[in-house]
């Protein structure tokens, strides 16, 4: 399958080069974001795109492990409204926008954002509503050289299916 193929080049990239990304790709990826699948068809997903130094800055510095974020061309964060299975929809939509960026020739690093004891300075930073959940910031640019690397190695297939029975 053609498309396994970019999920096996796929990888977290968190050194860019400093050049802006297009409004359109970033528009792309989003688009690629709310096309994921959700629970009951809520939709319950809000995108923010940052693409200002200054607030790339300030989100990397209230982040404990985001700070590449800061040299990024965009960060992209997705919220949730507080729904019952806000957590996997946003999830699915973030791994589409990896994938998009992916496809588009960027490279993305995800960072999390539920449960994190910084996702409440996010919020307000970006004057999102309380009622709406941080579910990821996705750090997104053309990669440096040498940073697309070739994938880490994964586990084999052989060693995680089971079929029937664990």
């Amino acid at each position: 399958m053609a498309g396994l193929d970019l999920f096996r080049k796929r990888r977290s990239v968190r050194v860019f080069l400093e050049k802006p990304v297009a409004k359109s790709v970033l528009e792309d990826i989003v688009d690629a974001a709310r096309l994921a699948p959700t629970a009951r068809n809520v939709q319950p997903w809000e995108f923010i795109v940052v693409t200002g130094k200054g607030l790339l800055k300030d989100i990397a510095a209230i982040t404990d492990h985001g700070k590449f974020i800061a040299n990024a061309a965009a960060c992209i964060l997705v919220f949730c409204a507080d729904t019952k299975y806000y957590l996997e929809d946003g999830c699915a939509a973030t791994e589409n926008m990896l994938l998009a960026a992916a496809a588009s020739g960027l490279g993305s690093c995800w960072v999390a954002g539920d449960k994190k004891d910084y996702s409440g300075r996010i919020n307000s930073l970006l004057s999102v509503p309380g009622s709406f959940k941080l579910v990821s910031m996705v750090a997104v640019g053309y990669p440096l050289a040498g940073e697309q690397k070739d994938p880490i190695p994964k586990r084999g297939l052989a060693e995680v299916i089971h079929w029937d029975k664990f």
